[in-house]
């Protein structure tokens, strides 16, 4: 008898287990993500991983496993990185400085089985044909296979021009959409409208007909809305911009954020940019968001990573000089600044952090030059040492000095002059222009874009021109507000007798203070 009470108290000892499990694991859906990898991981046994002397799942680089269709398994394969090794245990408790500064809402859907007669009346939407995006700066995009690529751009698009509803261009089931959701929200903090959520309906073969986009309280007015954002933006980046290198760019932005944010999860519209860069009042996603958003508009490749710190979490993962670090803003903003969270390698966030979702396919951050906050400063990738930015004298003796007494207001001008021309041609010659390729004014810009794209017709194209480094806010400004449009865009679809215009900007930084900007088209 005392046995089978034994046995009896055992099973139900085990349902209890059972059911706190999935309690715990409802609650935090991106532990259960990381206990699927982690059963995934076994499951493939010899011939998927191996388990070593670290503790850590020695995963082969870049190598993704079969069970998630639509990702690009090789999307690494030309970098020189290692793939991140998910940790064989899930984080400890927060430090009690940071403990529930988390936050982070993952991507949710809400799914409906329509018939075929309704999925006929759905509105195609815009379809995002020829959009493309550099994996530097947009590595989910990068991580989806060529179908799934084409539906992330169907998204951009639909959510750049605040479209709610609108077919798939391509065949896809729920789950595969949801993970081309995830990465076009991951990859552009600048929709900072756009919503964690989705709404899908699907045929009863699992096939996606229509998706609906959710967008925040913004798109009210999304103009102003635009306006206030920028605003706020440029007052970080105007002083950003004036440091000397990529690092001290990025411990500006980093302390600026910690000084103006404060962390409450009440705060409005608390997964998005604008509520780091607007409102100040936000959660671990709003700094994040904010974090990348500022570092991508200064050239500087900045991600979105997503996981697990004791709850959902998000923060960044940077590159400086082709090394990347993992940077928790929101941790270090505690009652006193710190950077406890700045620039560290996986190895050092994994006691605290795990990456779950399309995270884990994120580059493995094992950089050392610049960890922590008073990191040395090398020179960085693509930043050349120019023997005119040392002042030196061939006779040490005799040091060098500078006298303008005596010369009058004229001269000093003058000399200013030369100066400044003197910098602007050398800047030149670094950038590889010349000075007929520099628009420096909006006239001049307009009057290049009209001129090219008369040139190169109807249909799809690209063409480029150049402009400061100062004038680029302007540039981007134009677009989101739409006056590029009565700029430039209007007449020439008024002399073609067309009404349809598309066009997505890529920017290239050519050094010496000038940008290359590139202008992807489709007119008809």
């Amino acid at each position: 008898m005392k046995i089978i009470k034994r046995i009896l108290f055992g099973l139900v000892g085990l349902v209890i287990a059972f059911c706190l499990g999935i309690l715990i694991c409802a609650l935090n859906p991106s532990l259960t993500d990381f206990l699927a990898q982690k059963v995934q991981a076994m499951q493939a046994g010899s011939g998927g991983s191996q388990s070593g002397e670290s503790g850590v799942e020695t995963r082969a680089p870049g190598v993704l496993p079969e069970s998630v269709p639509g990702v690009n398994a090789d999307w690494l394969a030309d970098r020189e990185n290692r793939g991140y090794l998910v940790p064989d245990v899930a984080p400890g408790n927060p430090p009690t400085a940071v403990k529930d500064r988390t936050g982070y809402e993952p991507v949710s859907e809400d799914a409906q089985e329509v018939l075929q007669e309704e999925a006929d009346t759905i509105a195609p939407g815009e379809v995002g044909e020829g959009l493309t995006f550099d994996a530097n700066f947009y590595p989910y995009y990068a991580m989806l296979e060529p179908d799934m690529q084409r539906l992330y751009n169907q998204i951009y698009a639909n959510a750049s021009q605040i479209i709610t509803s609108f077919t798939p261009v391509v065949n896809v089931d729920l789950e595969r959409l949801k993970r081309v959701f995830e990465a076009v929200y991951n990859d552009h903090p600048e929709l900072f409208w756009l919503e964690t959520g989705f709404s899908c309906k699907y045929l009863e073969d699992g096939t996606c007909v229509e998706i609906t986009l959710d967008y925040n309280e913004t798109i009210n007015d999304l103009p102003a809305a635009r306006e206030i954002f920028l605003s706020q933006a440029e007052i970080i980046l105007s002083e950003a911009r004036n440091l000397g290198t990529d690092y001290q760019r990025e411990k500006y932005v980093h302390d600026a954020l910690a000084g103006r944010v404060e962390y409450d999860v009440n705060g409005r519209m608390n997964q998005s940019a604008y509520s780091g860069l607007v409102t100040s009042r936000t959660v671990c996603a709003g700094y994040a968001r904010a974090f990348q958003y500022l570092m991508q508009q200064m050239g500087i490749p900045c991600y979105y990573c997503t996981g697990f710190a004791g709850e959902d979490h998000a923060w960044n993962i940077i590159r400086l000089a082709g090394q990347y670090y993992n940077v928790d803003v929101t941790w270090d903003d505690t009652a006193k600044l710190t950077y406890d969270y700045f620039n560290r390698t996986d190895a050092e966030f994994a006691p605290t952090h795990i990456r779950t979702g399309l995270s884990v396919y994120l580059p493995a951050c094992m950089g050392t030059d610049f960890r922590g906050g008073d990191a040395e400063q090398p020179l960085e990738e693509n930043q050349d040492q120019e023997d005119d930015d040392v002042q030196a004298t061939q006779e040490p003796i005799h040091p060098l000095t500078w006298d303008d007494r005596g010369k009058t207001d004229a001269e000093k001008e003058k000399e200013e002059h030369e100066s400044a021309d003197a910098e602007r041609r050398h800047n030149l010659e670094k950038a590889g222009i010349t000075e007929e390729d520099v628009m420096d004014t909006m006239e001049e810009y307009y009057k290049d874009c009209k001129e090219q794209l008369k040139k190169v017709g109807v249909g799809e194209h690209t063409f480029s021109n150049v402009v400061p480094a100062t004038l680029w806010n302007t540039v981007e400004r134009a677009y989101t507000t739409g006056s590029y449009r009565s700029g430039y865009v209007d007449a020439v679809l008024k002399e073609f007798k067309v009404e349809n215009f598309y066009i997505q900007l890529q920017v290239q930084d050519l050094g010496g203070g000038f940008y290359r900007v590139y202008h992807n088209v489709l007119t008809n």
